[in-house]
């Protein structure tokens, strides 16, 4: 009986193992406080993306008290202490003159505050709390009644923050705002949501006409869509995250074979180069020298099954991301963490995290 209860025990024991890699971020980009710190150009900032990412990390590592800092910090710093009814302020840092560290925009951003109201309703199943899920219903009722428009001609869709992507005539768009995952989850709750979600399908597609995500896209009244006139046909940085969402998509998704057919073109130019590009122009499919291995690693999910898979396994065992290199170390945790079935999404997008039930903390 005894060698039984160890036996079940060192199993329990070896379900609820630590995450190397998550373990190694915490060290290098998150404080004792909470702070996920990105370190680009020393100025050590914050932003509410970096926030999101880290507690969906923690939610997958099992890492509850974790969790919780993230989750006080980010409320008490970036909105005001109460999640509930202000939406948190995208970046956080020290000010200039001052010397202050303080929030720098107060503009919201919609990827982290649907992350993050997610996130908190997949804590509250997975760990049997209602406090989160009482946080993330008024937080995404929140974005829906402050960060949602409809686009003339288009539709309800979810735009990039509260202000400054409206013009009489036009709406600026990111399509890795945009995880479909997420969105269907959301379309359980009452709002724009099923709209948003039925809409994003059609959004991504149109937005990338050569098999090439765009960071950025216009919704012009009367014509469609256009690239920015700034920011130009560009699919680079954020744009990666779009191929990342669609291959972490479950496979009873019926929109997943389509994506990835009409992404097609990304993996057979990542096949061919040996790495993705860095940046692509969305309108020709110029690509633009090699992007760096966090790219390779959020093309994990998208590349299963395909030739191109191997050789970014490979150059991410080779060179993995440093203790520099913030945005890498998000794309690893997420792509390496996918690849190695440390969680999957089911068809109603919900999280299924690796861990076993009995590893879980209620309240």
């Amino acid at each position: 009986m005894l060698a039984l209860m160890l036996l079940a025990a060192g199993r329990a024991s070896a379900e609820c193992a630590a995450w190397p890699e998550w373990e190694q971020f915490k060290h290098h980009y998150i404080s004792d406080q909470g702070r996920v710190i990105d370190p680009w150009e020393g100025k050590n900032i914050t932003t509410s993306e970096g926030q999101s990412y880290a507690l969906f990390f923690a939610l997958v590592a099992n890492d509850r008290p974790t969790f919780d800092l993230l989750l006080r910090w980010t409320e008490n710093n970036l909105a005001a202490g109460d999640l509930t009814q202000r939406l948190p302020a995208w970046l956080w840092g020290q000010e200039s003159k001052s010397g202050k560290w303080q929030v720098l925009d107060e503009n919201p951003a919609s990827d982290a505050d649907v992350w993050i109201g997610w996130t908190l309703l997949q804590a509250s199943q997975l760990w049997h709390s209602r406090s989160y899920q009482g946080t993330g219903t008024l937080l995404l009722n929140r974005v829906a009644k402050e960060e949602v428009a409809t686009l003339e001609g288009f539709g309800m869709m979810l735009m990039p923050g509260k202000v400054g992507f409206i013009q009489s005539d036009s709406w600026m768009i990111n399509p890795s705002y945009l995880p479909l995952q997420l969105l269907t989850r959301l379309s359980a709750l009452k709002g724009p949501w099923p709209e948003i979600n039925r809409n994003a399908l059609r959004l991504l597609q149109e937005t990338a006409p050569k098999g090439f995500a765009p960071d950025w896209y216009v919704w012009q009244s009367g014509s469609g869509w256009r690239p920015d006139k700034t920011k130009g046909p560009v699919g680079s940085y954020d744009a990666i995250r779009v191929y990342l969402w669609a291959g972490m998509l479950s496979d009873k998704d019926p929109r997943k074979a389509p994506l990835l057919a009409h992404f097609a073109p990304m993996a057979r130019l990542t096949e061919a180069s040996g790495a993705p590009p860095e940046r692509v122009n969305v309108l020709t499919g110029e690509p633009t020298n090699h992007g760096n291995v966090g790219f390779s690693a959020a093309l994990l999910p998208f590349l299963e099954g395909s030739r191109a898979l191997t050789a970014q396994q490979q150059r991410l065992e080779q060179s993995p991301p440093g203790s520099d290199a913030y945005y890498s170390g998000v794309l690893n945790l997420f792509g390496s963490g996918w690849s190695d079935k440390r969680y999957r999404f089911n068809l109603q997008g919900d999280l299924l995290p690796a861990w076993d039930p009995q590893c879980a903390t209620s309240d």
